[in-house]
């Protein structure tokens, strides 16, 4: 009979030694053997003859193999059930290194003594949420702002026709144009027949100002900078040099917003159109508004729930989020000095980070197991399809990787529940609507959603 021995009970961690009979071990080997003498084909020997003692002797040691595998899973599971153990993660499991050893379990002689470690997950008490109170910023749609995006449309979808003279604000150049920095082409600085509207601020502050009052068939050097916060980063901050080729210049055209004009854009009528503009605005708004309410939620829970965390849950958390940090403070060129800081301050600072993160997913992953929340294939296939539209050209790859691989599908749906999850406790906590205008809704207040939100960056207190 399997002997375990608890050594170790400290906090969430968990040693055992397992010591299996090597009788019981001998007996599952032959068990399994007897199993194979019919199958195994082997020369000299009809199928189902092949005396016992030679087939031990050819397949014994792979077959006990086999038999400690299967004993370590059976012992791992049994354990967890009988003690309603929940891991934080796989059993550690440490097998006999010495040769001599290993050599007298697989040959059957000598019994099986292995090492279990592991972290279980705490025992979490969820309490009322109802005593849970959240403001909820509301803002209604204008139509002040309904006609200002109608004006945005219009201006996207207004006509351009060509003229002779000079650029002029609000008109539309068409170039083309290279870019150079110390005389060398960087990656991405090239373009043909490229449409640019003087006046809209797409290209990089001062490209366009250069333009004006230039006429088809000019070639001109246009002497820029780059911002200093660049999304490129070998870009971010150095000078460059475009040589443009003015190849036409087109004035706008005037655009009436009717009935006709809202066919244009696929919609029934004017009011179709205005009602989908309103609807955008009010699910736009409803975005700031649901992630504002949510990170005030996770903090409420956050400061209310205290437990013990699996110290390698942690820790593998904060290596994600020290990688994300160091590898973006490596392309922005920053240094923790740039931040105020020190690497070991961020480092602390961004450890609460983790243990946040930690401490929010196994509140809201007991929540949802005892309220039973399920995410549909359904659901998991609309944001798969998501995912895939983020790559035009590669859908078919992204699809089928993400179908190949049962861990990136948990990657999407590890997000849907945690939504679901945060859905259910709002219906049960006491939340308000305070009627707000846009910029109130806007502030600066970041509506990070922790417990996979991007941390904030260090700062000495």
């Amino acid at each position: 009979m399997t002997q375990v021995t608890e050594t170790l009970a400290e906090g969430l961690k968990r040693e055992f030694k397992i010591v299996v009979p090597a009788a019981t071990l001998s007996g599952l080997m032959m068990a399994k053997l007897t199993e194979m003498k019919d199958r195994v084909q082997i020369n000299g020997f009809r199928p189902g003859k092949v005396p016992m003692p030679h087939l031990k002797k050819l397949y014994g040691k792979s077959v006990m193999a086999d038999v400690i595998n299967d004993q370590v899973s059976v012992t791992t599971k049994s354990l967890t059930e009988e003690r309603g153990f929940k891991l934080a993660m796989q059993p550690k499991v440490t097998l006999p290194e010495e040769q001599a050893e290993v050599e007298a379990v697989l040959d059957g002689q000598s019994d099986l003594s292995y090492g279990m470690a592991f972290e279980v997950l705490p025992k979490i008490e969820v309490g009322d949420f109802k005593t849970i109170s959240l403001e909820k910023l509301v803002v209604p749609v204008t139509d002040a702002e309904i006609d200002e995006a109608m004006k945005r449309i219009a201006d996207q979808n207004r006509p351009f026709e060509a003229k002779d003279g000079a650029a002029a604000k609000d008109d539309q150049v068409t170039m083309d144009y290279e870019g150079s920095i110390d005389g060398v082409p960087f990656d991405g600085g090239k373009d043909t027949d490229a449409n640019l509207v003087l006046g809209s601020g797409m290209f990089i502050p001062g490209f366009e100002d250069q333009l004006i009052g230039k006429k088809a068939g000019d070639a001109v050097s246009v002497k820029v900078t780059f911002p200093a916060d660049y999304q490129a980063a070998s870009l971010a901050g150095k000078d460059a040099v475009f040589a443009v080729t003015v190849k036409l210049v087109s004035a706008p055209g005037s655009v009436t917003v009717d009935d006709a004009f809202a066919k244009t854009l696929g919609m029934e009528s004017l009011d179709k159109l205005k009602d989908a503009i309103r609807d955008q605005i009010g699910r736009d708004y409803n975005m700031v508004s649901r992630a504002k309410v949510k990170r005030k939620l996770l903090d409420a829970l956050d400061s209310s729930y205290t437990f013990d965390l699996p110290p390698t849950l942690v820790d593998q958390e904060f290596e994600i989020v020290w990688r994300n940090v160091t590898n973006e403070m490596q392309q922005t060129g920053k240094t923790f000095a740039d931040e105020d800081t020190t690497e070991e301050a961020a480092k602390a600072d961004y450890r609460k980070i983790a243990e946040r993160r930690v401490r929010l997913g196994l509140l809201l992953a007991e929540v949802g197991e005892k309220a039973q929340v399920q995410i549909t294939d359904e659901e998991v296939n609309r944001a798969l399809i998501e995912r895939v539209r983020q790559f035009p050209g590669q859908e078919r790859q992204v699809y089928d990787f993400y179908r190949n691989n049962p861990n990136m599908l948990a990657e999407l749906r590890a997000p849907l529940f945690e939504e679901k999850v945060v859905d259910y406790i709002l219906e049960l906590a006491n939340v308000t609507e305070k009627t707000v205008d846009k910029a109130t809704l806007t502030a600066s207040e970041e509506a990070e959603e922790a417990p996979a939100a991007k941390p904030k960056k260090s700062k000495k207190a």
